[in-house]
């Protein structure tokens, strides 16, 4: 059974992982994050405290359990605090990422890195995985300078490329689009959604079985792991209103112009997803079982 270190265990994605790992059981884990651990379960797998910005904690961490492969979720996401903190986005994007590759060398460790659509400008979208990248903010071109550094590399590696994640943690301390729209609408706040820009939203589980499936199948290259429908922002809210009953009268649609944010976004990105069925037999959920799957989580915290 081929052992997995996780990155970032305490994130979305990363207690997805931990959850779809403890389900399965089809390898070992090592979650490792910085701080305690926060998922709820802790027996199963085993956790270590790892500052993915330190690498001689890295180092040690990795020589000390020798997985198989690792699973880097860990990164700088926000894309306007990426452009207002560069030094910091660039220690937790690309620097992470070469201490990861050069122990990855030492230990012939298998490193699959989750990247982004923001790696392109959005003239072009839906993109394959050949398209050129073209990033309009930092955070895109961290995400780009990190996927140069693991194709020229000589390890065994993968590149997920994902789009506009949501889900919830046993905490619900990580807040998404999906949730955020969810609570404002029911509270009866209006909120603004722009309607000029146009992605492929991706439930966590599926990102997820992607990364899983990525180390079983020994994975090599990029691959795009993203949902399968593309919409507006404005009608992803909407879907998001209409499938728990709230008045969509409390949207505003606005061009992303008027939000005057500090770094740019690219308009329509979207990703085929044809490689990613194909060489690892990923199975995204449209949309609407995304939100079937959410609210079912949902319920089943409100009766614990």
């Amino acid at each position: 059974m081929k052992t997995i270190l996780v990155t970032g265990s305490n994130g979305l994605l990363g207690q997805k992982i931990t959850e779809r790992v403890l389900a399965t059981k089809q390898f070992n884990l090592i979650a490792t994050a910085k701080g305690a651990n926060r998922y709820p379960v802790k027996e199963g797998y085993l956790y270590a405290e790892m500052d993915i910005l330190d690498a001689a904690n890295v180092n040690e961490i990795v020589a000390k359990y020798q997985p198989d492969a690792i699973i880097h979720t860990a990164a700088m996401t926000n894309v306007d605090t990426c452009e207002d903190q560069k030094e910091l986005a660039y220690a937790l994007n690309v620097k992470a990422v070469e201490t990861l590759i050069g122990v990855c060398g030492q230990f012939d460790i298998q490193l699959i890195h989750l990247s982004t659509d923001f790696v392109f400008d959005g003239a072009d979208g839906p993109y394959d995985e050949e398209a050129p990248t073209c990033p309009l903010s930092y955070y895109g071109q961290t995400k780009v300078e990190a996927e140069e550094l693991l194709q020229h590399s000589k390890i065994k590696w993968a590149v997920l490329r994902t789009i506009i994640v949501y889900g919830i943690v046993s905490d619900m301390s990580r807040s998404n689009i999906v949730l955020w729209a969810k609570a404002a609408l029911e509270k009866g706040q209006p909120i603004n959604v722009v309607n000029d820009q146009w992605r492929m939203p991706t439930l966590a589980e599926d990102l997820a079985d992607c990364c899983l499936l990525a180390v079983a199948k020994e994975a090599n290259g990029i691959y795009n792991a993203s949902g399968k429908d593309m919409m507006s922002i404005s009608e992803l809210v909407a879907k998001v209103a209409d499938f728990w009953k709230l008045d969509k009268g409390l949207i505003k649609e606005i061009s992303a112009e008027t939000l005057n944010q500090t770094a740019k976004r690219p308009v329509r990105t979207g990703f085929i997803l044809d490689k990613s069925i194909r060489d690892l037999g990923y199975a995204p959920h449209s949309f609407q079982e995304g939100l079937e799957i959410l609210n079912e989580q949902l319920r089943s915290k409100e009766t614990v």
